[in-house]
Order: structure tokens, then sequence, then C-alpha cells
């Protein structure tokens, strides 16, 4: 039975994620890169469908990924299936604003918020997803505390794009078809209270926030490594420059807060203390693309008094890695949906997420994340 997903955001996330995943099926690839693989039980990620994308820049918008994916891979081989799914106009709710993009969104046409988003759902409902996958472009961080300031920030976008993705994804639940939204993006979506209560009463789910898929899960292992050892960590600087427009994005104040908030939240849930840290996406260098620059100091003081340090450098490709996330966690998030779990699940978000929800859920390594994973995914027969 196939897994029928939209995307929010037709970015370089979402061509990685479509193709790779067209040549998954065609068996043009190798699964390397998705956690789990080989041991889904339930559902594959073979099973994934998109039946849709939505974005709000104008130059995307009305065309198909097929196009917008043999532009920004520059891949001469994307499958040809990709014709079929088109990028239609989605929620702006100001998302975009003071960044190089031509973006318009329904909201923007209609001229009210909360008739653009009941449009919204009209085009889920039409679409009929299982799964709703956020990862636009990061923006400013807004926690909402309850059910009424959810509904009523999420209606007149007010919260943001991701906000108000969220609501009309939990009234599409409530209106037609339960679905899980997963945000893998830094606004706060499963990590409020307000969204977490009103997805479970609406018998759906969700997930986030923000995919770990580089620089910080490595970081997390390295810290349990000292933890496990009693080594006293001095500091930590770890920064990522990256030439997408998600670090374009990142120059703003607002939006890279967002990210620094979601990054630095492992140190003293992990280690136990607060140690002195920098860890934060620092910069914006187009020729590096997708390919971000990353790198890694760790102090520590060991027996003796003896002080030593790791250090880690590396290119990694930001969106390569979250289409790998994706295609694991849609499948199981899926096979959660029809076992009627609702609301959200910190084991999945432990290890999926940079800081996982629900709110007052403290991050582990991942390694620790992915056995207590796996066990629970085995006690379901979902792997």
């Amino acid at each position: 039975m196939p897994i029928r997903a939209v995307l929010l955001g037709a970015g370089p996330g979402a061509a990685y994620f479509v193709a790779g995943i067209e040549k998954l099926k065609m068996g043009e690839i190798e699964n390397y890169g998705i956690p789990f693989a080989g041991m889904f039980k339930s559902y594959r990620p073979e099973d994934i469908q998109v039946v849709g994308v939505f974005d709000v820049d104008n130059k995307k918008v009305g065309l198909d990924m097929y196009s917008l994916s043999s532009k920004m891979l520059e891949d001469s081989n994307i499958p040809k299936s990709l014709k079929d799914i088109e990028v239609l106009r989605g929620i702006h709710c100001n998302s975009l604003k003071g960044l190089p993009v031509d973006a318009t969104g329904l909201d923007d046409i209609i001229g009210d918020a909360g008739v653009a988003i009941n449009e919204f759902i009209s085009l889920l409902n039409r679409l009929k997803p299982d799964i709703i996958v956020n990862i636009i472009t990061t923006e400013k961080q807004v926690q909402v505390s309850n059910e009424s300031e959810f509904l009523s920030i999420g209606d007149t976008c007010k919260g943001g794009a991701s906000i108000s993705y969220a609501y009309a994804s939990a009234e599409y639940s409530r209106l037609h078809n339960r679905v899980s939204f997963i945000n893998l993006t830094p606004p706060l979506v499963a990590n409020s209270p307000g969204a977490v209560s009103y997805f479970e009463k609406v018998g759906s789910l969700v997930f986030g926030d923000d995919a770990a898929t580089g620089a910080t899960p490595l970081t997390a292992d390295m810290l349990e490594h000292m933890a496990e050892r009693n080594r006293k960590v001095s500091s930590i600087a770890q920064f990522n420059i990256g030439g997408n427009m998600d670090f374009l994005s990142l120059t703003e104040t607002e939006r890279n807060k967002s990210k620094e908030n979601t990054k630095g939240s492992i140190v003293n849930d992990i280690l136990g203390y607060d140690a002195p840290h920098y860890i934060k996406p620092t910069g914006f260098l187009e020729p590096l693309g997708d390919r971000k620059f990353i790198a890694m100091h760790i102090e520590y003081i060991g027996f003796g008094g003896f002080v030593d340090e790791i250090v880690v450098t590396g290119r990694i490709n930001d969106k390569s890695n979250l289409a790998g996330t994706m295609a694991s966690i849609i499948p199981i998030t899926k096979a959660l949906l029809d076992r009627e779990y609702k609301g959200t699940i910190s084991s999945v978000n432990k290890f999926f997420m940079k800081r996982p929800g629900p709110l007052g859920t403290r991050n582990v390594s991942r390694i620790i994340a992915y056995n207590d994973l796996l066990k629970e995914l085995k006690g379901l027969d979902a792997i």
C-alpha cells in the first residue's frame, strides 16, 4: 500500500528526496543513508508516493519536480515520473520576507489568511495525504502554549508559515483524514504544547523539531562518549557554513537564533552541565552549495588533570542527508499512525530531531536514541 506524502517546500531537500525515492524504486541506487533501511516491515521507503509539493517561490510554482530537480541537482538522469508532481502554491505568511525571493502565497493573493488556509486544506483534501513534511526555509521560533492560542495564531499567519501549516494539517485531520505532520525545520511545533494537544485531540501525529542530519548528531555522540568516560568537557565549538537558501536565510538574526536554539540544546541534556559552547550556523558562502563545511573542536580534562582535544572537519551534503532522514521517518510515522498513536512520540523525535518534542524532552546521544527506537519499533512489529 503506498504512503501518500505531501512536501511543504520545493527546495533542494525536496529535489534530493523525490529523485532519490524514484531511483530507489527503480533499483538505480542502494538504500545507503536511510536509517533502519532493510528492517522495515509495515512500510518501506519504496512505498512512499509524493502526491504534491507546495511552495511560494514564483519561479517554482506551476513547474514540475522533474524540471526543478534536473536544474537544482544538475543531474541528467532524473526519473521522468517526477513530471507528474506539480509544485502548487502554498501559504506564505511572510516566511521569506527579507530574502531575495519573489514569493507569493495563497494568503497574499486572497488577502485573508483564514480563507487562504481553508483553501490549502481543500487542496490537501484533493491530494489525500497520509504524511505532510515541512521542509521550508528556516523561520523565527514561536512557541504555542495552549490549544486556543494554536487555533488563533495558526488561522491568522501570526505564528509564521510552519505553525499555520501545522494548524492546517491538524484541521485537515479533523475534517477529512488523519495525518502525521513532520516538522523538519527549527520553528517549535512538536515543542509547542498547544500544537501537540490539538493533534492528539484530532487523533493525529506531529513530530519535530529540526532534523538532525549533519554535525549536530555527531557532536551529540561525541558528548555521550565524554559523559560515559567521566571526562570533563571544557569547551565545545561547532559551526557550519553553507551556500544554499537555508544558509542565506540564517544571515538574518531571528532565523539564525531559531537554528542556534535547536542545535545548542544538546550540551546540558547530554553532559548534565552547561559546558561553554558555541554551536551555531555561522555564514553563507554560495560556492559551497548544499555541501556545507563543518568544523568541531572539543576540549576536555581526563585522568590526572591532563587536557586533550578533538578536532573534526568535513564537507556534508545537508540536503541529501535530509532526504535519507525523510525516507526513514515517513514509513515509521505511517506505521505509528496505523496503530492509532496520536500527539507526539518522544522516542522518534529523540533520534531524528535536534530539539525533540514534546516540550521538556531531554536530548540523548543518537546512539542511545537509535537503540531505544529500534527496540520500540520491533515491539510494534513495525521493523
